[in-house]
């Protein structure tokens, strides 16, 4: 699928490929794993919030996810600009790369917050 292409795309190189030369090396490896393990999550939590499986969040969805996103990233003063503010494309839509993009801006952790 594209989206996942292009995520996964956006999780290589510049945060484990340290020296640039596209191999994985020893000393890269964590990092690539620490990558994985945030993808994975961030796709976890954007299933959640994601209640028709359209593959995409609408406003309603993020709306009716408040409590549950505030767990995760903490207090989120205006709904609806916070949704407007991750619609990048202004599509109405939340799409899934579109939501890694404000996660990792919200630091968003779901393992700490579930175990908790």
């Amino acid at each position: 699928k594209q989206w996942y292409q292009r995520r996964v795309r956006g999780i290589k190189s510049d945060r484990w490929d340290t020296d640039g030369d596209n191999y994985v090396e020893l000393r890269e490896f964590r990092f690539l794993l620490l990558s994985l393990r945030q993808f994975m999550e961030y796709w976890e939590v954007f299933n959640r919030l994601d209640k028709d499986g359209d593959n995409r969040v609408g406003y309603d969805e993020f709306k009716k996810s408040r409590k549950k996103l505030e767990e995760w990233v903490g207090p989120i003063q205006d709904m609806e600009k916070e949704f407007m503010n991750m619609d990048k494309d202004g599509g109405g839509m939340i799409i899934f790369d579109e939501f890694c993009t404000w996660a990792i801006k919200k630091s968003l952790d779901l393992e700490m917050k579930e175990d908790s």
